[in-house]
C-alpha cells in the first residue's frame, strides 16, 4: 500500500513539475522565497490589521506566538526530515533525471515533509481565524498564498506532492492550536 502510495506521488510529481516553462520560472522561484515583495507586505499588513484590531499588548502577543508557530512547524519538520529520510526528488536516483530541478541546486538532503508549506499553512490558518469574522477575503487571500507557495515547491524541483500535503495538514493543526493559545492568552492580559 505505502509502496503504491510512493509510486503514485512520484508519478504525480513528474506530471506537475513537468508543467514548468523557462518563462515562468522566475515568478515561482520568487514566490517560494520566506522574504519577498509579496511575503514582506502580507506579514506587515496582519500585523498592522492586529494593531488596529487589539491594540499593542495583544500586537506583541500575536507576534510572540506566531514566532513559536513557526519556530515548531520548522522544527517538526526539521525532526521528521532527519527521521523518515525520504530523498528529495533531484537525489531519488528513480526519477533525478527526470526532475526539472530549476534553481541549480536541491537544498538538503530529505524532503518530507514540506516546512515552507507547513509554516505558510500555519501563519494563514492562524491569521485566517484570528480575523475570521472582521475579514473573511483575507482568509481567502492567505489560503491562495498557500497554495501558490506550496505548488512552487512542486514546481522547482524540490518536494514531492506528499510532501507539501503533509506540510500543509500540519500548518492547518498548529495554526489551528496556536490561534486557540492566543484566544486563551488574550483574557489575561
Amino acid at each position: 500500500m505505502l509502496e503504491e502510495l510512493i509510486k503514485i506521488d512520484k508519478e504525480l510529481f513528474l506530471y506537475l513539475n513537468g508543467l514548468g516553462t523557462p518563462l515562468w520560472d522566475g515568478f515561482w522561484m520568487y514566490l517560494s522565497r520566506t522574504f519577498s515583495f509579496v511575503t514582506i507586505p502580507i506579514y506587515f499588513f496582519v500585523l498592522f490589521y492586529s494593531y488596529r484590531i487589539f491594540g499593542l499588548k495583544k500586537t506583541i502577543l500575536v507576534l510572540l506566538i506566531v514566532t513559536l508557530l513557526i519556530i515548531s512547524t520548522e522544527q517538526l519538520s526539521i525532526l521528521f526530515k532527519n527521521g523518515i529520510a525520504r530523498l528529495r526528488p533531484c537525489y531519488d536516483d528513480e526519477i533525478k533525471d527526470a526532475t526539472r530541478l530549476v534553481k541549480g541546486y536541491c537544498g538538503g538532503k530529505f524532503s518530507y515533509f514540506s516546512a515552507h508549506a507547513a509554516n505558510s499553512s500555519a501563519f494563514a490558518i492562524f491569521f485566517g481565524i484570528l480575523f475570521m469574522k472582521k475579514n473573511k477575503l483575507l482568509f481567502f487571500l492567505l489560503i491562495t498564498w498557500v497554495l501558490l507557495v506550496s505548488y512552487s515547491r512542486i514546481y522547482l524541483g524540490v518536494h514531492f506532492p506528499l510532501d507539501v500535503l503533509t506540510g500543509i495538514v500540519f500548518g492547518i493543526f498548529f495554526g489551528w492550536l496556536f490561534v486557540a493559545m492566543f484566544f486563551t492568552l488574550r483574557t489575561r492580559i
